[in-house]
Formats: structure tokens, C-alpha cells, sequence
């Protein structure tokens, strides 16, 4: 539906503060009215303001409790992608507004992009790469990196993606510690109380955490300080978790080896230093990005918007 269309109230109407694929374009369009969010004027959501009922987002969405309030007939908001951290769950919560779980689709996908940039960290696999594409390999051989299996890794939150990042890192060969809300029953990894006890006893530090109020700036100066110099950090949690000034200085000191990064704090937005720096290995928050793992986001999506409204099951 065009910003200008009046909707068919035969069919809920869905606000889409995300761009969709045409194919799932296509596919919603059968069971809902489609309102894109960006371009709505003042006297348009004034019009339609009692008419959306669910609203689509992605993970990095921002929907404030003032937004909320601008659709009082919201009922859900999905959000296609992990974590909520841009959802202000309190006044969802007071506003009686539904707001979907993240998919657990994503953790094998996450997971194995956290080895890689660990892997690519200690080998030092993008500078060796650069080494060779600029010939300095004829200058003389480069030199010795870190080693990966056998060595101690640390997780902090260990939810789904910090189990499988676990399992994987048995593979090699890696001791198991781990931080959190709490310890838990079903896992043989050795507990500690806080993170900055976890980060003294391990070699990789790797944030799977949730962002939000709890964790923010949690990784600041005495954590990576307790990591020390032959630490690595891996973040695919939230950028808020990483005092990024702090990190910037151990990197530049070198009070820790290296670090690898999928998430900033105020992405796409990445700090010089960061970019500049020889012992970053940086990727634009795409751990969950695999044509496999969207394709089950977004079913994941699509069932639970047709199941709130009590939908047929869209069919191809």
C-alpha cells in the first residue's frame, strides 16, 4: 500500500520499519496491508493512527515508548533479526503491546562467524593476506602469531550463541569458563562470579551477551587490563557492551593483543581508531547474516504475525 492508499479493513495492517526482500514483500501483502514507516507525514499517521495493529522491525530498529503511542491500536511488534535492545520493552510491556522473542535460528550462524574472527584475530589471516597481496613476503618471512587450539577461552553470556560457541571451541581443544545472570546446571565449563575474575584466567574473551542497561560498558579499562597482553576480545553481543575508548587504548598500548569486532556502539558509524588500528579485525554486524539463517528469520516472522492474527498459513 502506498503512503496516499486507504487500507482494506478486511486485512490488518502491517507497519514496516525494515525493507523487505520483494519475494517476502510479495508474500505478506496476500495476509496484510503493507505500510512502509519511512515517508509517513504527520497528517498521514494521524489518519491510519488507529488502524495499525503489528509493526516489523529488525534488530537494529529503534521503537521509543513515544512511537508506541503514536499507533494505539498496536497490538505486536516483530522484530526479524537477534535481539531487542532498540524495543522499549517496559512500555510495550504497560502498553500491552506484544513483542516477539528473538528467533533462535541465528546461533549456529553466529557462532561460527565468532571462530572465524577469532581465528583471523590470533593467525592475524587479513594482515598475513595484506603481506602477501603487497609482495612483502619477498622482503622476508612474516612473522609468528598466537596460537588457537588448546588455549582458554572465556564467554560472557552463555545463552545459545555462547553454547555453540562452546562446543565449537571444544573442538580445538580449548578450556571452557564462562560469566553471566547466573550459572548453570547443565554445562560441565567452569563458572566465574564476574567478568572481570573470567577475563584474569583466560587467553579469549568473547562477549555473547545481551545489550541493554545490565551490560552496558561492561568491558571497560580493568577488564581488558585483566585480559593482558597476549588477550584477545571477540564481541558479537552488542557494541554497548565495550567501553570503545578503553578498547581503543589497550589496543594502541598494547594491553591486549588484538581484538575482533562484529558490533559497535553506534553502527555504521565505527570509530577512526578502530579502522586505523593493525590488530582489529572488524566485519559490519553480519554474524547472522547467511542466505540460510535470513531465510529463517523471516519465516520465523512470517509465522508469528499469522499466528497473533489467527492467519492462514501463506502458501507459495
Amino acid at each position: 500500500m502506498s503512503i496516499h492508499e486507504s487500507p482494506n479493513p478486511q486485512r490488518p495492517l502491517l507497519l514496516l520499519h525494515t525493507a523487505l526482500a520483494p519475494a517476502m514483500h510479495e508474500r505478506l501483502q496476500r495476509q496484510f496491508e503493507l505500510l512502509e514507516a519511512a515517508g509517513i507525514g504527520s497528517a498521514r499517521r494521524s489518519e491510519l493512527c488507529a488502524q495499525v495493529r503489528a509493526m516489523l522491525c529488525n534488530a537494529q530498529s529503534i521503537v521509543s515508548r513515544e512511537q508506541m503511542r503514536q499507533w494505539p491500536a498496536l497490538e505486536l511488534i516483530v522484530v526479524i533479526g537477534v535481539g531487542r535492545d532498540g524495543i522499549d520493552l517496559d512500555a510495550a510491556a504497560e502498553l500491552g503491546i506484544k513483542v516477539s522473542k528473538a528467533p533462535d535460528v541465528c546461533a549456529e550462524d553466529i557462532a561460527d562467524h565468532t571462530l572465524a574472527l577469532l581465528l583471523a584475530a590470533t593467525r592475524q589471516i587479513v594482515q598475513a593476506h595484506e603481506f602477501v597481496r603487497q609482495g612483502r613476503w619477498l622482503q622476508g618471512r612474516y612473522p609468528p602469531t598466537l596460537r588457537f587450539s588448546g588455549q582458554r577461552m572465556g564467554i560472557v553470556g552463555l545463552g545459545r550463541i555462547g553454547r555453540a560457541v562452546a562446543r565449537r571451541s571444544q573442538a580445538f581443544d580449548m578450556s571452557i569458563a564462562y560469566t553471566g545472570r547466573a550459572p548453570k546446571n547443565d554445562v560441565p565449563y567452569r563458572w566465574c562470579d564476574s567478568v572481570l575474575e573470567l577475563a584474569a584466567e583466560v587467553d579469549f574473551l568473547v562477549v555473547c551477551a545481551s545489550g541493554g542497561p545490565a551490560t552496558r560498558g561492561l568491558i571497560d579499562a580493568r577488564v581488558l587490563q585483566a585480559l593482558g597482553p597476549q588477550g584477545v576480545l571477540v564481541n558479537v553481543g552488542r557494541g554497548s557492551i565495550v567501553d570503545e575508548a578503553a578498547l581503543q587504548q589497550a589496543l594502541q598500548e598494547r594491553t591486549i593483543a588484538a581484538a575482533a569486532l562484529d558490533v559497535f556502539a553506534h553502527e555504521p558509524q565505527v570509530p577512526e581508531a578502530l579502522i586505523d588500528l593493525p590488530n582489529t579485525v572488524l566485519t559490519p554486524h553480519m554474524a547472522s547474516s547467511t542466505r540460510q539463517g535470513l531465510q529463517a528469520m523471516l519465516a520465523q516472522a512470517e509465522a508469528c504475525l499469522l499466528q497473533h492474527f489467527g492467519l492462514p498459513e501463506i502458501t507459495d
